[in-house]
Formats: C-alpha cells, sequence, structure tokens
C-alpha cells in the first residue's frame, strides 16, 4: 500500500513539474497581446508589435526623453500553472537586454510589478527566468512571485535609449 503511495505521490510532482505553453503566438495571439508604449505617460518612444510565422516581433526605437524610455507588449492571465517555478522564453533578437514584467493582483498602481531581464542575441535561444529572480518595485509586494496570483506578463524594451527589435516565439511556465 505503502508503495503505491509513494508511485502516486511521484507521479503527481512529475506531473506538475510538466512545462506548461503559455504561449505559442497562434493566429489568435493578436487578440491576447496589446501593444502599450511610454506615450500613454508623456513618453516619446516609438514602436510596434506584430505577430508572424515566426512569434510575436516587438521592434522600435525606444527613448527616456521626457521620463520616458519603454515600448511593451502585454497579455492578460489568471495566473500562473500552479507550481510554476520559471518562465521560459524562446527569443532572438539584437543583443540588446529585454525585460519581462509581471503584475500580480496585489499591485495597486501602474508600476507596481516584478522584473526580470535578459539579453536576446541573433539566433533563437531559450531563455530560463526563474520566478524567484524576479525583483519587486516597491515594498508593497511580497518579496517573492505568488505564480497563482499572475494577472499579466509583459515584454519590454525598457529603460535605455536604444532601437528595439525582439522576436519570441514561446512563452512557457514550468
Amino acid at each position: 500500500m505503502r508503495v503505491w503511495a509513494c508511485i502516486l505521490i511521484l507521479a503527481a510532482s512529475m506531473a506538475s513539474a510538466e512545462p506548461k505553453v503559455l504561449e505559442r503566438f497562434d493566429a489568435g495571439a493578436g487578440e491576447r497581446w496589446r501593444y502599450i508604449g511610454d506615450n500613454v505617460m508623456g513618453g516619446v518612444s516609438s514602436g510596434q508589435a506584430q505577430i508572424g510565422a515566426g512569434g510575436l516581433n516587438l521592434t522600435g526605437q525606444v527613448s527616456t526623453d521626457n521620463n520616458g524610455g519603454f515600448i511593451q507588449v502585454r497579455r492578460e492571465f489568471s495566473g500562473l500553472p500552479e507550481g510554476s517555478e520559471a518562465l521560459v522564453l524562446r527569443v532572438r533578437g539584437n543583443g540588446a537586454s529585454y525585460t519581462v514584467f509581471l503584475r500580480t493582483r496585489q499591485a495597486r498602481l501602474p508600476w507596481h510589478n516584478y522584473k526580470a531581464s535578459f539579453v536576446a542575441g541573433a539566433g533563437w535561444s531559450e531563455v530560463r527566468l526563474a520566478l524567484s529572480d524576479f525583483e519587486r518595485s516597491t515594498g508593497l509586494l511580497a518579496k517573492m512571485v505568488s505564480p497563482e496570483d499572475v494577472k499579466s506578463i509583459g515584454l519590454a524594451a525598457y529603460g535605455a535609449d536604444y532601437e528595439a527589435d525582439l522576436w519570441v516565439g514561446e512563452v512557457r511556465a514550468e
């Protein structure tokens, strides 16, 4: 009897460790992701997001002039899968640094979030961002991201003057 209980517990833990694809950027992805630029706050960055055969492509010119400094695409979620420990993105780009922003149910103001950055090189690669490595923007948020509380994921060119060219082919949780 104990052997069967151990097998069931092991099978359940292995099932929860399976990666779960959150986005493949298929034909319906255009309705799930929305572009946001810093011009909503007076900034002067410009950009666009397009979804094609290779995935989502975020391009534009990021400018820190006039207190700006970002272009972003965002998708709403009703939590990440239970037991998620990381986000894994399949990306390529122009060698620049990009940022993933997570907003949770506890975020009260638009600038309350968790963030982690990565570099997107010329060839397709996978970037694994452990949830424990995301930094909170304010002490009003819990120290660590709780997967079930994530309400949106933002993919952004952020924080410096540069030309953005980021491709994202897949987003998954593991």
